[in-house]
């Protein structure tokens, strides 16, 4: 890793933090520029280590190097979190058994159910929240995919004890999604995950202008066997969002302090709400994983869902009438994204009035009064 150390005193361990704004620069040479360029080529003249941009580029480099420094492994950057995952799973021989949360972003959930439908792969859904049934899913497995927090239901997995249980019981393969958490509030590779996957258009990228995913290996061969399905796929992102997106990741840290501060607050305030029947945020004391995530993360992230007293109509008019609050999907970005998910088709299985909401860095007060005067003229 080039460039966080610095040059003075003793070697000190930096923060995520300070390796979210320092890692990914390049040796300090004088005349040298601070950030990286953006590499918009698709050859390179012959002779050096850069030969085709489907294999390779500079610009991609420098956002691997932050985000495995970040995660404490070697990553590798895709046209998508979707390409990411799927890179991971093809891993996997035909007639594999992969054990999911039930409840796992919907994108992983359809991929997963897609495989199964066309005997690719065995796939046995599970309780993430329940450790012991999960790891008795996990006999004769290929890969356990774990997701906390998962999406949209917030709920909270022993990464830790799930990765050491399925690792024992011979499963060769334990795969993290940590796009909610981010690597500055955990860090599952630390608790015996083989791969962490990011949805870097999320949070990470932050300013939702970008498509990009990553996988980040425990060990160099995981991630040159990854480097190659990005290749064979052509799922090489853009030299341009790369660009964006570690732009964005120098900012981390104070974007997701202050979201992760308006969501705490914001999901108090909701919880108080007569016109809400149930918030799911891992930060409140009555979480059922809200001790779990003490023990397991620095912080509680910037994801709040809500259970809207009135079913489907009251929480679709909730989103409507907010003015401040953004009605779109997707989420991590910093404005304040609101949508009730079970909408969709893939995610029908969700309380019919449960509404996610991806907290900003807006002003706390602006975001409450627009939410808030929202729910009470509803109610």
């Amino acid at each position: 890793m080039s460039g966080p150390e610095g040059d003075g005193g003793a070697e000190h361990p930096l923060s995520p933090e300070t390796l979210a704004v320092s890692a990914g620069r390049g040796p300090k040479e004088p005349g040298r520029a601070l950030g990286p360029a953006v590499e918009l080529t698709s050859t390179y003249h012959a002779g050096g280590r850069f030969i085709y941009a489907r294999d390779e580029n500079p610009t991609w480099e420098a956002l691997e190097e932050v985000l495995g420094a970040l995660e404490g492994g070697k990553a590798v950057t895709f046209a998508s979190g979707l390409a990411a995952i799927a890179a991971v799973i093809e891993q996997l021989p035909v007639g594999a058994i992969v054990v999911a949360p039930e409840d796992a972003y919907s994108g992983t959930r359809r991929l997963l159910s897609d495989l199964a439908s066309r005997g690719r792969l065995v796939v046995r859904f599970v309780d993430p929240t329940d450790t012991a049934r999960t790891l008795g899913a996990c006999q004769g497995a290929g890969l356990l995919w774990i997701e906390s927090p998962t999406n949209p239901l917030l709920r909270i997995a022993d990464i830790a004890g799930l990765a050491a249980g399925a690792h024992d019981a011979g499963v060769p393969l334990v795969v993290a999604d940590n796009t909610f958490a981010t690597p500055l509030l955990q860090r599952p590779l630390e608790l015996g995950v083989d791969v962490v996957v990011h949805s870097v258009t999320k949070l990470l990228s932050g300013h939702s202008d970008v498509i990009l995913g990553a996988a980040i290996g425990r060990d160099e061969g995981l991630a040159q066997a990854l480097a190659q399905r990005r290749s064979l796929h052509g799922a090489v992102p853009g030299p341009l969002e790369a660009w964006l997106a570690l732009r964005g990741v120098r900012t981390l840290g104070v974007r997701l302090e202050r979201a992760q501060a308006n969501a705490a607050e914001l999901a108090l305030r909701l919880a108080a709400h007569p016109a809400v029947e149930r918030v799911r945020y891992p930060g409140l004391p009555e979480h059922p994983g809200h001790e779990l995530a003490v023990k397991q993360m620095r912080g509680f992230g910037a994801m709040v869902a809500f259970e809207v007293r009135g079913g489907s109509e009251m929480a679709e008019a909730v989103c409507n009438r907010v003015r401040v609050c953004v009605h779109a999907t997707s989420l991590g970005g910093v404005e304040t994204l609101i949508e009730r998910r079970g909408k969709w088709a893939s995610e029908d299985y969700l309380p019919a009035s449960l509404v996610r909401l991806s907290v900003g860095i807006e002003d706390v007060e602006d975001l409450w009064a627009d939410l808030g005067g929202a729910l009470t003229a509803l109610g």
